[in-house]
């Protein structure tokens, strides 16, 4: 038990607080290539490590199509409006807007691959969407191009595209490329298409050596990118994918945490319904089938 709660704790944790390390990535170094930094160190960690377990790293030119795909979506194109999104809105409320990527996966597999969707995960995708709405709820009155719109436009496209890259993913897993080697490349070029961004809209190679940056871009690339991703696939392991999930529910709430502490966050009735109407419709979305109430007795049995 004890080894599972761990576990559970450090995904969480890490994942809420990343929110907030990407706020503070904020500097004179643009956003995209903050991105591309990160998944460079992230892929290169993950490689040595590969490299030390004798991982197989040789994939066909298809495989390596469907990597590239993954990682220009999911930590390509994704991260950069995550960066660019939390410029206007508060890292928590980012983490809120970015948990639609539940109700995204529901219709990415529904019209791309097939899948069946239930009727309570339908459910519960519109109720995180009103809860979304709540949130937003002056700018969207306002529907002008205020900086409450403009980041939720942001991070709702970037929820969309890391959306695609996980679906690509779980295609790539089915094809059977094991996850940590998938990462591994995916990262590599996610990190080549934000660099390519970069450097083609005219660029320069710019770099903040402050402990400000350094820090979080190491605490980002290391612990949100590797260590966090590792303790989920081991709790997927020990209790299954569909109690696992719950770390994707309760990170937001951390990163609202974060921002509440760190970034002056204003609580009002407003925010607090439409966020338990968020998280309302992300445990809908999650456990379809799955009573919440089993989730400590399992964890129970294989901690």
């Amino acid at each position: 038990m004890a080894f599972t709660l761990l576990l559970y704790s450090a995904a969480t944790l890490i994942w809420g607080s990343t929110w907030y390390g990407i706020k503070l990535q904020l500097t004179q170094v643009p956003p995209v290539l903050s991105v591309g930094y990160r998944f460079l160190l992230a892929s290169a960690v993950l490689f040595f490590y590969c490299a030390v377990k004798r991982r197989r790293l040789r994939f066909s030119g298809r495989d390596h199509l469907f990597l590239a795909l993954q990682g220009s979506t999911l930590f390509g194109l994704g991260y950069i409006m995550s960066y660019y999104a939390t410029a206007y809105l508060t890292s928590g409320l980012v983490a809120v807007v970015f948990s639609t990527i539940l109700l995204w996966n529901i219709f990415n597999l529904r019209f791309f691959m097939g899948r069946h969707v239930a009727a309570r995960a339908l459910v519960g995708g519109l109720t995180g969407l009103a809860g979304i709405a709540v949130l937003f709820r002056h700018d969207l009155a306002a529907f002008s191009a205020s900086e409450g719109l403009t980041g939720l436009g942001i991070a709702l496209v970037g929820a969309y595209m890391s959306s695609a890259g996980n679906v690509i993913g779980s295609s790539n897993a089915g094809a059977g490329i094991p996850v940590t080697q998938a990462n591994a490349y995916a990262m590599a070029y996610g990190a080549l298409l934000t660099l390519s961004i970069h450097f083609i809209s005219g660029g320069e190679l710019v770099m903040d050596w402050s402990p400000g940056y350094v820090a979080p871009l190491f605490y980002l690339a290391i612990l949100g990118s590797v260590t966090a991703f590792g303790c989920y696939m081991l709790l997927i392991g020990r209790i299954g994918a569909e109690y696992a999930a719950y770390v994707l529910l309760l990170a937001p709430v951390i990163a609202l945490g974060f921002s509440t502490v760190f970034e002056s966050y204003r609580w009002c009735t407003g925010s607090v319904a439409g966020i338990l109407l968020v998280i309302a419709g992300n445990l809908a979305m999650l456990t379809p089938r799955v009573p919440a109430g089993v989730l400590f007795r399992r964890i129970v049995k294989r901690g």
